[in-house]
């Protein structure tokens, strides 16, 4: 799989490139996806994504997927699952390369008990608050634990009893005995193993004793033999710890090394995993899959295509330098992607009544309409046309201002793909709003020509009334009020919730042409005018629900012109 931009050299390209020209790995490059089950996937995760398989994919290597389940207490099957299938839907396969972080425990175990063996790693009895206490903080030195020192034979009958269950969650560990007055903290004596009771979702109760992430990553990778251990900014003051893991042990099938780069931050939303599951938890938004959230699957449900999040993250790039990423950019590869492929229907959101006076009443006509002006092979399709129509209420003022081309008293426009009307009156109810429109229409202008050259330069949309069917269709729009919420919140002293966009969904009933009687939930469709829309997995016969997708108007190619 390629996309367009394959040919920018971002610095991790350039690192495969020159470890491939001096023979590095033999030739080889094998990276690695290892999301830890504990949520659903967002779209930082499937720039990690794009990249890990993306690196593999073009230097004809291999691209694991591995779930680095390494702590039973917020892991789920659910979250496993989810995450297959998000994969998959982006359009990467791991072919045989699917592995669990537990399958290795065994392995990890052993690791652990040579190096206490080997006097690099001891039992501590220190509390967690004690722990943290005991590890202080830069510049001065932490303060070793009373049990820093603990005979080796006593901490490997400790371990060995700790495997056994003997002792409660939370009353000894295994600290890593490196340095406790190194300026990075994650040199102090790490935690490397600790007791959790717990059944895990993919070993149930044979374990009670659980790597921690930073003594198994590393592991992982060397055990896969690993070439490229591609992982976000924030691990890069973890890396010295990775390094150590791996020079300390025997045997070893490889000596990996990580890489790391800039997580994707993006506007209008949050990226962490705790704050989308706290928004979950408390009904702020419809689950992990509501379109609103940055999530892969919300994502999918709103109608985002795979092929425009591919290009999204090859056009942000990879780099070492944290930045925050406009949100318009993701929906301008959403909006580029979708006006090749998408078909294009007719739809009303705020309906207006139209009446054609001079048309005869019970006749329907029918004009050809465009599928897609993209794509000549699309064709077209026949539009139902009668006396009555609804039009948006916007495309009408009673009192219009200047240059307003729609439609008003004595002012002629282009119905789409039919004919020239013009408004002769209005009709209004007792509270003086108007509820009909009334005008005629030139029968030599069929198809919407000027039969005689005149210019009409106004051209709405419509469907009509008889036969149009009713959607229930949801208004999708930013999550968040400000930019960036946790940013903003921390400077105004504020909760990040505090931001929510209280009119991120508005759920209206729209009128569509009939063509839409037989869409399929996951089918996208442009309406013209008014934006691109993705039939929800909700949708059942005659009960049509609709997301939209993202507006027409494409804000970040405007500012991009204006630079």
């Amino acid at each position: 799989m390629t996309t367009e931009a394959n040919s920018s050299l971002h610095f991790i390209r350039q690192i495969v490139a020159d470890d491939l020209k001096s023979n590095k790995h033999n030739g080889r490059v094998v990276t690695r996806f290892p999301p830890e089950p504990n949520g659903y996937l967002h779209i930082g995760h499937a720039k990690a994504i794009c990249l890990d398989f993306g690196m593999a994919l073009e230097n004809n290597g291999e691209c694991h997927l591995r779930m680095d389940d390494t702590n039973p207490v917020k892991e789920d099957v659910e979250y496993i699952d989810s995450i297959t299938a998000d994969v998959r839907w982006l359009g990467f396969d791991w072919g045989k390369h699917f592995y669990f972080a537990s399958d290795c425990f065994g392995q990890m175990y052993d690791a652990c008990e040579e190096l206490i063996r080997k006097g690099k790693a001891y039992v501590c009895a220190l509390s967690q608050d004690d722990w943290k206490d005991y590890r202080g903080a830069p510049p001065a030195p932490g303060k070793e634990s009373p049990w820093r020192n603990r005979p080796v034979e006593e901490s490997l009958d400790l371990f060995h009893r700790m495997r056994a269950g003997e002792f409660a969650d939370g009353t000894l560990c295994v600290r890593a005995r490196i340095d406790m007055a190194s300026p990075n903290l994650h040199l102090r004596d790490p935690v490397i193993y600790r007791i959790l009771h717990s059944d895990h979702p993919h070993t149930g109760d044979k374990w009670c004793v659980y790597p921690t992430y930073d003594f198994a990553h590393p592991l992982e990778d060397a055990y896969e033999s690993i070439t490229h251990s591609l992982c976000t900014l924030e691990f890069e003051v973890h890396r010295p710890l990775y390094d150590w893991v791996i020079d300390n042990l025997d045997h070893l099938p490889s000596r990996p090394r990580q890489y790391e780069f800039a997580r994707l931050n993006l506007t209008y939303t949050v990226m962490s995993k705790r704050r989308l599951l706290e928004l979950v938890q408390e009904g702020r938004v419809n689950g992990w899959d509501d379109p609103r959230m940055p999530t892969i699957c919300g994502m999918r449900r709103r109608g985002y295509t795979p092929e425009s999040i591919r290009n999204f993250a090859e056009v942000i790039g990879v780099t070492k330098y944290e930045s925050l990423t406009d949100v318009a950019l993701l929906e301008h590869c959403v909006r580029n992607d979708l006006n090749l492929r998408a078909p294009r229907r007719m739809a009303v959101l705020n309906p207006l009544k139209l009446v054609i006076d001079n048309f005869p009443e019970g006749q329907t006509d029918e004009f050809d309409a465009v599928n897609n002006p993209e794509d000549a092979a699309a064709g077209t399709r026949k539009v139902k046309f009668s006396r009555e129509l609804f039009i948006e209420r916007d495309d009408f003022m009673e009192n219009p201002p200047k240059k307003f081309f729609r439609l008003a008293p004595g002012q002629e426009v282009r119905l789409k793909y039919a004919c020239l009307v013009k408004c002769t009156h209005v009709v209004k109810n007792d509270a003086g709003e108007i509820v009909e429109v009334h005008c005629t229409y030139d029968p030599a202008s069929r198809g919407g020509n000027s039969p005689d050259g005149r210019k009409v330069k106004g051209t709405i949309h419509w469907v009509s009334a008889p036969h149009a069917i009713k959607a229930q269709v949801r208004l999708y729009d930013r999550l968040f009020t400000v930019e960036d919420p946790m940013a903003q919140a921390a400077a105004e002293g504020k909760d990040y919730r505090d931001y929510l966009n209280p009119h991120s969904l508005e759920i209206v009933t729209g009128l569509c042409e009939p063509a839409l009687a037989d869409a399929q939930p996951g089918d996208r469709v442009q309406f013209e005018r008014i934006g691109y829309f993705s039939i929800d997995p909700d949708a059942q016969p005659g009960k049509l629900a609709i997301n939209r997708t993202t507006t027409l108007k494409d804000s970040w190619s405007k500012m991009t012109e204006k630079a």
